[in-house]
Formats: C-alpha cells, structure tokens, sequence
C-alpha cells in the first residue's frame, strides 16, 4: 500500500495496529475512489478488494454491487465534479474488522455535462459514511450513506422550491454545516 497523506480525522479512538491498518486501507481505497486522476473504474480499487467481496447503497448507486461498481460509477461522478475531494474524516474508527470513515466532501461543477447538464460551476459540499468489512487486509464489504440531496441541489442539479422547512429550505441545504450550528 503506498504511503500517502490523508485529510484529517476530528473525531477518532485510541485503536489496535490491526484497527489502525484496516483505517489505513480504507482510507486508501476513498483515496484512490475519490480521486477525478486516480480513479480510472472498477480496476483503480481492485487490488484493494476481495475478488467476491459485496458493496450496498441502493438508493445512491443502484445497479452497483461491489466496491469496483462504486468507483466505476463514481468515475462518472467525478467527470462533472472534476475538482471532487474530501476535505476532512469527522469520524474514522474501527473495531474488530469493521470501519467507519464519516466525511465531508466538497467540489463544483466544473467538468463535463452531469446528465445533459452543462457544467454551472456552482460549488458544493456534502456529508457521508463509508462503513466497511475487512477480512484478512482487504475490503470485504462497503456500505455508503449519501447525502445525495444536498450535493445535487447545491451544484444545481435538482430543482428545490422555497420552503420554511429546513428539510427542504434551498438556503439551509445550501450551507448544511451552517444549518446545523443554528439548531445547536
């Protein structure tokens, strides 16, 4: 595995060398998975994986079904948010062989047409999980939580009426970090 630096961690725990090493890995494959360079598809992770290993998010990524499904399918992402990376870990732990990397991420519209759409340059930033399953210093399982809506909806991608309802409020889902330090 090559030694490379990550985006910080906020929150974290003391952990195992064995704890520590599947963080590493993991942090690795999202390196390499969220990067618009390193990620040519589903052979940029492969060395990464279990040959049967499983990936599960069926509402964000459906039709995938492995760890190189998602990054082949956030290839094509990545085409439109060329400038896509993660910025922080707000948690990273592991126990036993399972993981947790919460993160925030951010990048704009700048790169080719998303669905039709020429690029609008808008900037977003976003929030999601990457839980995974290591076995035996490969990635066995991975399971990610989006949150899709806000990263479409501040690049311009969906449509979203007034509304005073936060869930739904074009201004708090375009500054989500904002909208939760007012409920706090």
């Amino acid at each position: 595995m090559a030694s490379r630096e990550y985006p910080p961690s906020v929150m974290t725990t003391k952990q195992t060398p064995e704890e520590e090493a599947n963080i590493n890995l993991c942090k690795e494959y999202m390196s390499i998975a969220y990067s618009p360079k390193e990620n040519t598809g589903g052979d940029s992770v492969r060395h990464l994986c279990h040959s049967n290993s499983w990936f599960w998010a069926p509402a964000t990524f459906p039709g995938c079904q492995t760890p190189m499904d998602y990054a082949q399918s956030h290839s094509v992402v990545m085409a439109s948010v060329a400038d896509l990376h993660i910025i922080r870990f707000d948690q990273a732990w592991a126990k036993d062989g399972h993981v947790l990397l919460r993160y925030t991420a951010e990048g704009s519209h700048c790169g080719k047409p998303y669905k039709g759409m020429e690029k609008t340059g808008r900037k977003a930033r976003w929030a999601a999980a990457a839980i995974f399953e290591v076995k035996e210093g490969k990635i066995w399982s991975f399971t990610k939580d989006w949150d899709q809506k806000t990263m479409q909806i501040q690049l311009g991608w969906a449509p979203v009426k007034d509304s005073d309802d936060p869930r739904w409020n074009a201004e708090a889902l375009a500054d989500f970090e904002r909208s939760r330090k007012k409920a706090e």
